[in-house]
């Protein structure tokens, strides 16, 4: 049994640094080490995973092909909602939200309900948009105002659940119709609704009586994203107190190869912004999704490839969010048999993976992993 007779040293340990080296070294050690398969396990494979929400202790995922799934970790059960299980005749879905009463699930053709209660599946079309306004590509419900946030290909729809009725946001831009393709939707605290869209982001003050000046338009004609690339396309959002990361896809050409350059870029919320990509260790400049454990943020990312003018998941990646260190994952030491993630979640206790074959779950087994500078 090691001693530590450095009276200094245990007191560094006892304090709340501890728990920092605690998680540092476990986060290291899961990356870089070659030990003992990972505690992972896959589920649903095969599944082509577009999303991942949490609703209580229940996990919900949609797939692009197998309908919605639900799991219960207290039964240890999946249940399954599809056109093989229900009434539905889709089982093509991009996102899902779910409430005690109902489940959304957004396809192309619409949006799919299932009432809870009565088991049975209708679906809305919306008049708005033109050929592709059916598409549903995000959704986020505000369990607070019992709102639905409704992204489209073309438009951005509030859905009042106690008034049952719908409201329609065309969010173009000076005639830029990117600006009004909406990728995804996240909250920052219960307040602020941002917009990840092909070109730019959304910000939207839910306080405020003015819907003029609620809006907020920001692309990377400025200051914003540094001013690099052609145009961003934003995929996803992490908040922290003092920074937001924002995940970028990553889209070029022979005659555009700086159109969307891709990467993690960090705003501190004053003037300054970071950019994280390939030249810093990712294994492509194309992110999936992003979330955070601890003081890492965990990255699926892809390359964009000219050639043929196609998306090649390149892995799993962690980065230090105090010193925005890079550390590749070892994916040999996952239950995993494809290097493209693209959803992560993280419910306390275990790192969820999305893929385009099956849902893989990790043990994050250090009980402090959710602790961390905020």
């Amino acid at each position: 049994m090691l001693i530590l007779k450095n009276k200094s040293f245990n007191n560094i340990l006892f304090r709340e640094d501890f728990f920092k080296i605690y998680l540092t070294l476990f986060l290291l050690i899961f990356s870089v080490f070659s030990f003992p398969q990972i505690d992972s396990r896959l589920f649903l494979e095969k599944a082509f995973i577009t999303d991942i929400k949490q609703f209580g202790d229940e996990l919900w995922v949609a797939t692009y092909g197998q309908g919605i799934y639900q799991y219960s970790p207290k039964e240890n059960k999946w249940t399954n909602y599809s056109s093989k299980t229900s009434d539905v005749n889709n089982d093509l879905f991009h996102c899902v939200a779910v409430n005690k009463d109902f489940i959304w699930a957004g396809g192309n053709e619409g949006l799919y309900i299932f009432n809870r209660k009565t088991k049975k599946w209708s679906l809305k079309k919306f008049s708005e948009g033109g050929e592709f306004g059916n598409w549903i590509r995000a959704l986020h419900l505000d369990y607070k105002r019992n709102k639905l946030w409704i992204g489209r290909f073309r438009n951005i729809t509030l859905f009042d659940l106690k008034a049952n009725s719908y409201k329609e946001y065309n969010r173009e831009v000076g005639g830029n119709a990117k600006a009004n393709n909406i990728n995804c939707i996240a909250a920052e605290a219960d307040s602020i609704l941002w917009f990840g869209a092909e070109s730019g982001v959304h910000k939207l003050n839910l306080n405020s009586k003015d819907e003029n000046t609620a809006w907020e338009y920001f692309t990377n004609k400025g200051r914003w994203f540094k001013g690099e690339g052609v145009s961003v396309s934003v995929s996803d959002f992490l908040f922290q107190k003092n920074s937001i990361w924002f995940a970028t896809e990553e889209f070029i050409t022979k005659d555009q190869p700086d159109y969307n350059i891709g990467g993690i870029y960090i705003f501190d919320r004053k003037l300054n912004w970071d950019r994280i990509g390939k030249a810093n260790g990712l294994g492509g400049n194309g992110i999936y999704s992003i979330e955070k454990v601890g003081n890492y943020i965990f990255a699926g990312v892809y390359e964009f490839r000219i050639q043929d003018k196609s998306e090649y998941g390149k892995g799993l990646f962690m980065i230090n969010r105090l010193n925005k260190k890079v550390i590749p994952i070892d994916l040999n030491l996952i239950d995993i048999s494809t290097s493209t993630i693209r959803k992560i979640h993280f419910d306390g206790n275990y790192l969820w993976l999305g893929t385009d074959n099956g849902l893989v779950r990790i043990k994050i087994s250090n009980p402090l992993a959710k602790w961390g500078v905020k």
